[in-house]
């Protein structure tokens, strides 16, 4: 029943598994970022009280979920790499933190951009901003941590406590806006039974979401197979790998 999982697992199958599954993922993300795009700016009805303004939210939204959905993936891969001692596991999370870091940056600056003519400042130390932030060091501390090890396995195991000792932060940044009385406003898309936001914004947004997900998947699939390769160096497969052998070879 598991050995799909295990041969996954494996460096050189999973090496030649991502390769045919970045294209399946980086051109569907494409076309609907497009169309989302298309959708927030041309579709989407003005807000009553924004105006235009709102419409940042098609990049600030998908940005801020994937920056906290990413952070769980990789503290995720890191327990899992942690307490089975999955190498590729290891991996996964080494390049889930820069993607995650990117994500991250792009929901505050473009949360500045929204709250300068909302609340008349680009910046207020309200709850959901400020746990927003602690993610962005959260990453920063994870690959500096990274760095700070020259022997790869003790890298592995301080940077993967990190990442779970740091993941009570995420639920903190959903929950902000319900726990305390911040700036920010309350949740709007996660409420279907009693939806707060019309179709016609509501379906571009979601296109959107959906698009940066698959394109965070096919970013991941090529990092990851960069850290593989870097990790598995001097095995044979790889050394395979750089003199341009079939990928066919290389998973047997």
């Amino acid at each position: 029943m598991w050995t799909w999982f295990y041969r996954l697992a494996s460096p050189p199958h999973f090496y030649r598994v991502a390769a045919s599954l970045v294209p399946w993922l980086l051109w569907p993300a494409l076309l609907l970022i497009v169309l989302g795009t298309w959708g927030g700016l041309v579709v989407a009805p003005a807000d009553y009280q924004q105006g235009d303004g709102y419409r940042i939210i098609y990049a600030h939204v998908p940005s801020a979920y994937l920056s906290m959905m990413i952070y769980v993936t990789m503290a995720v891969a890191a327990g899992i790499g942690l307490i089975w001692r999955i190498k590729l596991a290891h991996a996964v999370a080494a390049s889930c933190a820069p993607i995650g870091a990117s994500f991250t940056a792009a929901a505050l600056v473009t949360g500045m951009l929204w709250g300068k003519p909302m609340w008349g400042t680009y910046w207020q130390w309200e709850p959901r901003l400020t746990s927003e932030l602690i993610l962005l060091f959260l990453y920063f501390g994870y690959m500096s941590l990274r760095s700070a090890f020259n022997d790869l396995n003790q890298s592995d195991r301080a940077s993967a406590v990190l990442a779970l000792a740091g993941v009570v932060n995420v639920p903190i940044i959903h929950f902000s806006v319900l726990w305390w009385a911040g700036l920010h406003q309350g949740p709007s898309i996660s409420k279907l039974d009693t939806p707060s936001i019309v179709f016609n914004m509501l379906w571009p947004l979601l296109t959107m979401i959906l698009g940066f997900t698959l394109f965070f998947l096919g970013v991941l699939a090529m990092r990851v197979r960069g850290e593989v390769l870097e990790r598995e160096f001097h095995s044979r497969w790889a050394q395979d790998v750089l003199r341009g052998v079939s990928l066919r070879e290389v998973d047997r």
